[in-house]
């Protein structure tokens, strides 16, 4: 009879017992890092993302152990595979389609979700209820998609972490900390520059790969015929069914770390207006261009607008904090840190001291690390993804509408506004599981 990994740990120690076990047994057979007390790992989604970033993030730590790897992109799930056979040095990792064939798998303890944007919530939930833990790529689809992925987690005993590693980047956890430490003075306003999205014209259907199943990529999304651009590494990114653009994509970067600085006791604003440009009969239907303006209740203003660069173009990545004693800012993506004083930068703070929490771990350790002890306390809970996207959710709808939207951030709801508020909810989702 086979033993899952659940199974083996019960009965290890009674069969240990009953075993004569060699005078010197190797720490990798009984260790903390043993197998058998490693966390098991399956991954949905085998892209870029989810290969040269989350594949190879969690293969790097020793206490876990990647099982079993898919995606609707047979071929990606084979590659992803090879990497981990190669890391082991052994053929056992098995590779899937069908990502339900991770979810029910009992021997695997948490999934990672790599996944194209409309997936995020419905595979996060799935999981949840195979009483698994989850680590997701950002962002949600709607407004709606993030409440219900936070009440969800809240009611059961399970971790969610989303997947964005900017809070445990120094130069942007520095930046926030001097702003909430007052380093700058009152902070009045934040200047957020990103990339234009993509625009790509209509195209003919085409014949579906072979080793591709359509029907499982598209899931919940309405149903569309296949073409190359549609679901091309991320070209579907300025798809409105499958994700909201450029806004969506870098903001949950960019402007996540601004509104942490911005620091107001109902996290999103209450207002937002501004201009954009949405491509009319092209494939992206979605803001390519875009210049908004929010007001938060503490009465701080956030600009999120587009450079010329196109998406992820790291030089069109833009962050300034401007406080009324000063400010401080990153240029790019990758640029070092500047201040209005420099003595800003050389500003430290003594444990116990700022106002700000400290530095986590990466975000594939600190998933681990909250694993072990049971503690929904991520560095990027299912609550912080859900107020990140409703902030980024409102510029869409208010370019989309064209015109300014008043949020109730206790409510969750649009103010007086009929309109808006049914677009929080996306249309009833596809019955892909009958196609399947």
């Amino acid at each position: 009879m086979s033993l899952n990994r659940r199974s083996f740990i019960r009965r290890s120690g009674t069969a240990a017992a009953a075993l004569a076990f060699p005078s010197i047994i190797p720490s990798y057979v009984l260790g903390a890092n043993s197998p058998s007390k490693r966390i098991t790992l399956g991954f949905i989604g085998m892209g870029g993302q989810g290969t040269q970033n989350n594949l190879t993030g969690f293969l790097g730590l020793p206490d876990t152990q990647v099982l079993s790897v898919c995606d609707a992109f047979l071929s990606r799930a084979h590659r992803a595979k090879a990497m981990v056979d190669e890391r082991y040095k052994n053929n056992d990792c098995r590779a899937y389609q069908d990502f339900r064939q991770i979810i029910n798998d009992p021997a695997i303890d948490a999934v990672v979700i790599s996944t194209p944007d409309h997936w995020h919530v419905p595979m996060s939930l799935m999981a949840l209820e195979a009483g698994k833990d989850v680590f997701c790529e950002k962002p949600t689809q709607s407004i709606n998609e993030g409440r219900v992925l936070t009440d969800a987690f809240a009611k059961s005993d399970r971790v969610f972490q989303a997947g964005i590693e900017d809070r445990s980047t120094i130069h942007f956890h520095k930046m926030v900390e001097w702003v909430k430490n007052g380093a700058i003075g009152e902070l009045e306003r934040v200047e957020v520059i990103m990339p234009k999205g993509r625009d790509y014209a209509l195209e003919e259907p085409s014949q579906i790969p072979e080793d591709l199943d359509w029907n499982l990529w598209q899931g919940p999304a309405p149903f569309t015929e296949y073409s190359q651009t549609r679901a091309g590494a991320g070209q579907w990114r300025q798809i409105s069914m499958y994700s909201k653009g450029t806004i969506l994509d870098i903001g949950t970067h960019l402007a996540d770390t601004a509104q942490i600085g911005v620091n107001d006791p109902d996290v999103c604003p209450i207002e937002v207006s501004g201009t954009g440009y949405i491509p009319q009969n092209r494939m992206t239907n979605v803001p390519t261009e875009y210049d908004l303006t929010y007001k938060y209740g503490n009465g701080v203003e956030m600009n999120i607008r587009n450079g010329e660069g196109l998406i992820w173009d790291p030089d069109s990545c833009f962050l300034e904090f401007q406080g009324s004693k000063g400010w401080v800012r990153r240029r790019t993506w990758t640029a070092g840190l500047e201040a209005s004083d420099k003595q800003i930068l050389r500003t430290k703070y003594a444990k116990g001291e700022s106002k700000h929490w400290p530095l986590p771990k990466n975000e594939w350790r600190n998933f681990i690390d909250n694993l072990k002890v049971r503690s929904s306390k991520t560095s990027y809970p299912a609550v912080d993804l859900h107020h990140m996207s409703t902030t980024l959710h409102m510029g869409v709808m208010s370019i989309q509408l064209g015109r300014k939207l008043k949020w109730n951030p206790k409510k969750e709801a649009f103010v007086n506004d009929k309109e808006a508020n049914q677009m929080r909810f996306l249309p009833t989702a596809r019955d892909w599981e009958k196609e399947s």
